[in-house]
């Protein structure tokens, strides 16, 4: 999923093309490597879930995903020079909030832990500040603010 991101990025920056089937690779657990630490990290039920919503999208439904993810990532690097508790941020960081319990099901302290992993991970950082950096950590800090202030 990480590496669609990416390749996803430099797409929408016009760097590579990528086809529909591409932009959506990682999407699909039955082929992605990362489901093993995904179904340790949150559980079988939640990857099933999260596989059958997905599993359930039209082709033009996936490239809205797409569309709405990279806008929204597009929208937080746009105020990543603001603090993670200002209403902008937190407007911003409600929206990824909703999105992600499009396709998952994410309590407030997951997604705070979520969060987290954005600057734990290595893998998350560099695939996140690519689209400016010191956008991980803003949404580390945005996410856990978000999820103290909701709970």
């Amino acid at each position: 999923m990480i590496s669609t991101i990416e390749k996803t990025i430099q797409h929408s920056k016009g760097e590579i093309k990528m086809t529909n089937k591409e932009k959506f690779e990682g999407f699909d657990f039955d082929h992605n490597p990362y489901e093993k630490e995904a179904r340790e990290l949150w559980g079988d039920k939640a990857v099933d879930e999260s596989n059958a919503k997905i599993a359930k999208l039209s082709e033009l439904e996936k490239k809205e995903f797409v569309d709405k993810f990279n806008a929204i990532y597009k929208n937080l690097a746009s105020l990543r020079h603001l603090p993670a508790d200002s209403a902008e941020v937190q407007a911003a960081i409600k929206e990824w909030y909703i999105f992600l319990n499009e396709i998952g099901n994410y309590s407030l302290e997951a997604f705070k832990n979520l969060g987290q992993m954005y600057v734990d991970d290595v893998r998350f950082t560099e695939s996140i500040d690519k689209f400016g950096e010191g956008l991980a950590k803003l949404m580390c800090d945005a996410m856990a603010v978000y999820a103290d202030t909701n709970k």
